[in-house]
Parts: C-alpha cells; structure tokens; sequence
C-alpha cells in the first residue's frame, strides 16, 4: 500500500487526505472514528479492499489528525458537551462537506463511503445531505445519525465511557503510545487476539507524521460529539447501505446497528460474532465481501 498525500479545503478548514491506491478501482473513501486519525486504519484490511477493485482513500475529519483543529473554543469532555445547550463550534453538516470536499480534492464525483464508529455517523450524514456524491454507504461499530444530546447514551456503554475518562498517561512520547495501546486494547474484541505489533505500529506512525495524539485530546472529540445535525432522519436515505457492528463491542450497543438497518430502507444488518468495536483480521475477508458485494 502506498500513501499519497493531498489537501484538500472546504472554507478555511484544511483536510489532511491520503490516496492510498487502487487506481482505476471503484472510488471508496474510509472515514476513520472518534479521536485517531487515518493512520489507524488496519494496512491489511486497505490491502484486501484494494486487490477487491477498489481505489482507495481516507483522511482526517476537523479536529483530527493533521486536519483544522479548533483549539481556541473552550469546551468540556465529550459526554458532558452532549448535555450542554451552547452553541456547537460548527454543524455536523460542516462535517459532512468536508467529506465532499475530500472527493473533489481527489476528482472524485461519486465514491463508496465506509465510516467507522463516529466515522460511520460522517458516512450517514453524507449520503443523507449529498446523495448524488454517494455510490453506497457502509457503517461499522455507528450509532443513528439522527438520534441528539443525551438519547446517545441510549446506545453506548457508560461503564466503558467511565473506565476510559479514568486513565491516566504520562507526557511525552512514550505516554501518548501507552495511550493509545490502551485504546486499542479497550475496544477490541475479547475473543480474538490482540495485535499488538500492528496496533503499535498504527500509533506510532500517527505521532512520526508530527500529528498530536487524538487518543488524549479530549476536547477535539467534545467538539466534533456537540456537532448538531439539523439534515433530514434515516428513514429518507435512499443510497445502497450496509451496517455492520461487532456482537461484543464494548462501546456501542448492536441495538445501535439494527436501528441504523431498521431505519434505511433496504439496509443490510450484518453481526460479526465475536467482533467488538474494532476491525481484527479475522473479521476482514467478511467486511471486504460484503463491501465488495454493495457495492457490486
């Protein structure tokens, strides 16, 4: 897998992209989850969709990554931000352009789009404001994009939310590594074995690229969670839609999923037993056939 780096803008915002190769495949943009940037996505799974036919690419949202960051708005940790009434720093509209903005930086007219967890709720709010930018559309480990505030604790397991809050790392490199090791752990599935070479490998390269640690800026991820959606609800979305969720994610319920199904028409729910919130190699070849299968 090879990595071409490219901007792209929307307004004042900068969005750090990455093609990742595959020219001449069917175009699909990978929107990566809450608090890491690009570099977390698995090599393997990029590889397998690659040699599927797809042409690929991700990048990292505002506030993460190598992407426009807000620092100068103050804000709370994400669960509170999710009760408070003040204005949000941007939309999750703002959001959803900037994911159009990614596919005219890469000349793409129409693309797949596969979001993962808070990358999964950018997917659906995309296909909903710019279907004719939308091939298909795939989430993994999301909550319904049309759900506000504090109903998303609905979905999501407070024990795990608690547990994380209460971690503590030193400063530094080697803190920001130990951070992030200990996400990775913390979302992935219990019955399969943890990579742990691949998933340092996944940390580190975030922090060799000079990004901050995503892992530990809990301020970026209240800002991005308080991103209010004004668009239309899931029952209007007519893009091709695929939901996948693990069976033992510790963070989002699988009832999130089947919400998420039941609420597009025409959307496949598919349970990946023994997955949890994260994407282990044992689960690839079922999310490549079934992307592949969408898409198709």
């Amino acid at each position: 897998m090879t990595r071409t780096h490219i901007t792209a803008t929307n307004g004042d915002v900068r969005l750090a992209v990455d093609d990742l190769g595959g020219a001449g495949g069917d175009p699909l943009l990978l929107i990566m989850g809450l608090g890491v940037s690009r570099f977390y996505w698995p090599d393997g799974l990029v590889n397998a969709l690659i040699e599927a036919g797809f042409s690929m690419a991700s990048f990292d949202g505002r506030d993460a990554g190598g992407s426009t960051h807000f620092d100068d708005v103050p804000v709370g940790n994400p669960v509170t931000e999710l009760f408070r009434r003040r204005p949000p720093v941007y939309t999750a509209e703002d959001m959803t352009d900037d994911t159009v903005a990614v596919l005219d930086a890469l000349g793409w007219q129409r693309a797949h789009l596969f979001g993962v967890s808070q990358g999964g709720l950018v997917a659906q709010r995309t296909a909903l404001r710019h279907p004719d930018r939308v091939h298909t559309m795939t989430t993994y480990a999301a909550i319904p994009s049309d759900i506000r505030g504090a109903s998303v604790l609905r979905y999501v397991r407070l024990p795990f939310l608690a547990r994380m809050a209460r971690m503590r790392h030193p400063a530094g490199r080697d803190g920001d590594i130990a951070a992030g090791l200990d996400l990775l752990r913390a979302v992935a599935s219990p019955v399969y074995p943890f990579d742990e070479h691949d998933a340092r490998l996944r940390v580190e390269r975030e922090l060799d690229a000079g990004l901050p640690s995503g892992v530990r800026d809990s301020r970026a991820q209240a800002r991005q969670v308080s991103a209010t959606w004004h668009g239309p609800r899931l029952r209007e979305l007519r893009v091709p839609t695929l939901v996948m969720h693990g069976e033992l994610d510790p963070l989002g319920r699988p009832a999130a999923g089947r919400r998420i199904a039941a609420s597009v028409p025409g959307a496949r729910y598919v349970e990946l037993p023994g997955a949890g919130h994260d994407l282990p190699r044992e689960i690839w070849p079922t999310v490549v056939r079934e992307i592949r299968a969408l898409a198709g």
